[in-house]
């Protein structure tokens, strides 16, 4: 498994290269706070007009300090070759 700062890393570093096309990889976070984000929601878009497939991840406490969560995140967009990693800002409010 892999240290959660490292996977952090990996994950921010794709982020910040922006849109260089499909396939994409967007991660969410939720939480009943917006300090603690207990769910993650990773979306995976083949090509543009493709049907999104969404996978969630919930962790007992912040997901994005999970060390398996985030070494999941870093799997899953090394699997799917994605071109593009977006994430949205913050977390989510559940309601």
């Amino acid at each position: 498994m892999m240290n959660v700062d490292k996977a952090k890393k990996r994950i921010e570093k794709q982020i910040k290269k922006g849109f260089k096309g499909y396939p994409l990889v967007s991660l969410a976070y939720f939480g009943k706070t917006p300090n603690t984000a207990t769910e993650v929601v990773v979306t995976f878009t083949l090509e543009e007009g493709a049907e999104p497939q969404t996978q969630k991840l919930v962790s007992e406490n912040d997901a994005r300090e999970d060390e398996t969560i985030q070494s999941v995140l870093v799997k899953t967009i090394e699997r799917t070759n994605a071109n593009t990693v977006t994430e949205v800002a913050g977390v989510s409010l559940i309601s």
